[in-house]
């Protein structure tokens, strides 16, 4: 179980390298590519690792 301070810095986080893939990105809803980053970051990637995650999640990739 994530505790309330841990999952704020992790949607922040996830907020400031969300609007950069947002440029560029397919359609989507953010959540989806949220989810993708927060789960990726549980479980021990790197922010950009994670980033590169959530983009597989929203593109359709196989996870």
């Amino acid at each position: 179980m994530m505790d309330v301070a841990t999952l704020t810095a992790l949607l922040r986080e996830a907020e400031e390298h969300h609007g950069a893939y947002e440029a560029t990105a397919p359609p989507h809803h953010w959540s989806d590519w949220y989810a993708g980053y927060i789960v990726a970051r549980q479980h021990g990637r790197s922010d950009l690792q994670a980033v590169a995650d959530a983009t597989l999640v929203v593109e359709g990739a196989p996870r």
